[in-house]
């Protein structure tokens, strides 16, 4: 049998991601979405949230689970007996970036084959940080993630999303001192 681990920290899980999971899924006998639970970032979610939102966004494939980690990505792939690390890439800054750490995680454990699956051209734009900026502004989400991750991020921005429209109600001018 063999077992992919799919890396990240999804904050929050996005359409291009469960692109990259269906299609690892087929790959793969059992595929394991690994939610790093301290990355070095400003997170939105807490781990226990992005594990839930991944969950339901992947609930309908049969041989995917989703599990924190922390530490060193290869030492939880070797404690999950796993064989292989997948990746998704976007565009140029994406490879660099993942060769960079591919080149890392060979010399660390050498015995771990990377797979990199490109993103569907569709999902090429969409990444965590604009998706939340998306829904931090008031913008549609539709068809960049999951319903329940845009209920859940149009409840993290609901404060703020309240404001802005209290700003903008009488449009972008309204406070125009040439008007």
């Amino acid at each position: 049998m063999t077992i992919a681990v799919y890396p990240g920290s999804f904050d929050p899980i996005t359409n291009g991601h469960i692109d990259i999971v269906k299609r690892a899924s087929s790959l793969f006998d059992y595929l394991i979405i690994a939610v790093y639970d301290r990355p070095e970032k400003n997170l939105l979610f807490s781990v226990d949230e992005r594990i839930e939102l991944a969950r339901i966004a992947s609930n309908d494939i049969p041989n995917v689970s989703v599990q924190a980690f922390s530490g060193l990505v290869v030492d939880f792939i070797h404690h999950m007996k796993a064989d292989v690390m997948i990746r998704g890439l976007r565009a140029n800054s994406d490879f660099e970036r993942e060769f960079e750490m591919a080149l890392m995680n060979h010399k660390l454990a050498p015995d771990i084959e990377l797979v990199c699956l490109m993103t569907s051209a569709k999902y090429q734009f969409i990444s965590s940080s604009v998706i939340k900026e998306v829904a931090r502004l008031g913008g549609c989400l539709e068809d960049m993630v999951p319903t329940h991750v845009a209920a859940a991020l149009i409840t993290k921005y609901a404060d703020y999303i309240r404001e802005v429209e209290k700003r903008t109600s009488g449009g972008y001018n309204s406070h125009n001192p040439r008007t």
